[in-house]
């Protein structure tokens, strides 16, 4: 394998950047039904492994995000409950918001659609057969 070259500043501030969009959409993730928090706070780990060790390193010893982090990058896989869990607060959370917006068919069509490509999403990720 052949040794990559230094990012140059305007690469690392752009991943930066899109780590820390990721970072926000993932927690806004925990508590907006539909919107996913594992994919967000994962690809926020990536962004910042390459731009900012101090913040990757942060995000590795963050009380709430490390774990998913330190699992992802050791095995880069979920556990089965892990996505069960994440599924179905989804679901729980899109079915009340939708009950809610049952009067609003257009706000009700976005909040399923966005249900809908935040469980595909979770689902997509590979899951991991449990320890034997």
């Amino acid at each position: 394998m052949t040794p990559q070259a230094p990012l140059s500043r305007t690469v690392r501030w752009l991943l930066w950047l899109a780590g820390t969009v990721a970072l926000v959409l993932g927690v806004i993730g925990v508590v907006l039904p539909g919107l996913p928090t594992t994919p967000f706070v994962l690809l926020a780990a990536a962004c910042y492994a390459k731009a900012s060790p101090r913040l990757h390193g942060w995000l590795l010893n963050h009380r709430l995000f490390g774990p998913m982090v330190s699992d992802w990058e050791q095995h880069r896989s979920l556990t089965r409950r892990t996505k069960t869990i994440a599924l179905t607060g989804m679901v729980v959370m899109v079915s009340l918001s939708a009950w809610g917006f049952r009067h609003q068919p257009w706000a009700l069509g976005g909040l399923l659609l966005v249900g809908l490509v935040g469980a595909w999403v979770v689902a997509r990720i590979p899951t991991r057969a449990p320890p034997a």
